[in-house]
C-alpha cells in the first residue's frame, strides 16, 4: 500500500515539472521573435487605459444632494413644494434663504425660519405655517445647493504623487487606475459630503501614454532631435514620420522602432522600417502600430546612431544593426498592462 502510494506522490510530481518546463518555455524570451508585432493592416485595441501624472482628468458632478443630517444656513437653495395651497400662490419652486435665516412663501403665506433646521425638520415648520391659512397641506424640502459647497465639476491635473486636489474634499489617489476604477472612487469619497452622488469622469488630456521620435541628420541637423508625441490608441510609423518636417532625403536614412521589453522577456526589440516599401506602396509589413514607450529612430545612413546597443539579458550588451535580418520582435497581442501601467505578456 505504501508502495503505491509513493509511486502516486512521484507521478504528480512529475506532472507538475513537466507542467512548470512547459509554463516556461512558453513565455520565455528565446522564442519571443515567433510573435509579430501589430502593423497598419493588423492593428490591436491598446489594454484599457490606467491614469499616470501628468494626465488631465474632468469631472462633472450631476448630482450633489447634501446628507439628511444636513443642516440648513443662510444662502442655501431650497427645492420647495407644497400640496393644497391656494390657485394663485403656488409654492413650487426653488427659494433662498434670506441673511435672517427664513424664506419667504409668498404674500398669503409670510415668512419661515428655517436656519440651523433640516430639511425633515423644516418641512414641519413650514407646513405648520401654512397650516393658518391652509386645510392640511403637505410639504416636502430639499436643499438643492448648499452655499458652502464646493463646486466640483471642472478640470483636474494628476500630480506626481498621483492624486487629484478635490479642494474642501480631501484628495484622491488615480494614478494606475482606469476611469471606471476613479469614477468608483470618487463617488465613495463624496458621500460622506453628499447623499448617493453620482459623479462622471473623463481623461480631457492623454498625457502620460506617448511615444518618441528621435532624429539625426538626412537634412534635420547633425545634433539628435527629439519629439514627444502622446500615444492615440491607432499610431503608427507612418505617423511618426509625418511629424518629421523639414527632411528630403528620407530615402537615405535607416528607421527603426526601439520597443523597450515588457517584463520577463529579455531585452529591447529592435523593428527595422523598409521606409520605401510602405511609401511606394510595395508593402506596408514594417508600418508598426506604435506602443506607448516606444523610439522611432530617423537616422542618416552612415551616422553614428546607423546601429545601436541594447542589452542582452547579462550585464553586457549586443552590437545590433537595423537591419531586418536582425530583428527581434514580439506580438502585441500577448501584451496586457500592469496596474502601473507597464506592458507585460499575456498568459496564452
Amino acid at each position: 500500500m505504501m508502495r503505491w502510494s509513493l509511486i502516486t506522490l512521484l507521478g504528480i510530481l512529475l506532472s507538475a515539472v513537466v507542467f512548470a518546463l512547459a509554463t516556461a518555455e512558453e513565455i520565455t524570451p528565446k522564442n519571443a521573435a515567433d510573435y509579430d508585432p501589430p502593423r497598419e493592416i493588423d492593428p490591436v485595441s491598446l489594454p484599457p487605459y490606467r491614469v499616470e501624472a501628468p494626465d488631465i482628468l474632468y469631472l462633472h458632478m450631476t448630482k450633489t444632494a447634501p446628507l439628511p443630517s444636513y443642516h440648513i444656513g443662510v444662502y442655501d437653495v431650497l427645492k420647495i413644494h407644497a400640496a393644497g395651497t391656494l390657485p394663485d400662490q403656488l409654492i413650487d419652486g426653488f427659494y433662498l434663504v434670506e441673511g435672517e435665516g427664513i424664506v419667504t412663501l409668498g404674500p398669503a403665506y409670510g415668512t419661515v425660519s428655517i436656519e440651523k433646521l433640516t430639511a425633515s425638520e423644516a418641512e414641519n415648520a413650514i407646513a405648520k405655517k401654512l397650516q393658518k391659512s391652509l386645510t392640511a397641506p403637505k410639504v416636502s424640502v430639499q436643499v438643492a445647493r448648499g452655499a458652502n459647497d464646493s463646486p466640483i465639476t471642472g478640470q483636474y491635473l494628476v500630480g506626481p504623487d498621483g492624486t487629484i486636489n478635490l479642494r474642501k474634499y480631501g484628495t484622491l489617489h488615480v494614478a494606475g487606475k482606469t476611469v471606471s476604477e476613479i469614477r468608483k472612487d470618487l463617488n465613495k469619497q463624496l458621500s460622506r459630503y453628499f447623499d448617493s452622488p453620482n459623479a462622471s469622469v473623463e481623461v480631457r488630456q492623454w498625457n502620460s501614454k506617448v511615444f518618441y521620435v528621435i532624429t539625426e541628420g538626412a537634412g534635420l541637423g547633425d545634433d539628435i532631435n527629439i519629439r514627444r508625441m502622446p500615444i492615440t490608441g491607432n499610431d503608427t510609423v507612418m505617423d511618426a514620420l509625418s511629424e518629421v518636417t523639414g527632411s528630403s532625403q528620407k530615402s537615405n536614412v535607416t528607421i527603426w522602432v526601439a520597443r523597450p521589453a515588457p517584463d520577463g522577456l529579455g531585452s529591447s526589440q529592435i523593428l527595422p522600417v523598409d521606409y520605401e516599401a510602405i511609401t511606394l506602396g510595395r508593402s506596408a509589413a514594417t508600418n508598426y502600430q506604435l506602443m506607448p514607450g516606444d523610439r522611432v529612430f530617423v537616422s542618416e545612413n552612415g551616422s553614428s546612431q546607423a546601429s545601436v546597443k541594447i542589452p542582452n539579458g547579462t550585464n553586457e550588451s549586443t552590437q545590433v544593426s537595423a537591419s531586418p535580418s536582425n530583428s527581434r520582435s514580439i506580438s502585441a497581442r500577448q501584451w496586457t498592462r500592469t496596474r502601473r501601467g507597464r506592458l507585460t505578456r499575456s498568459a496564452q
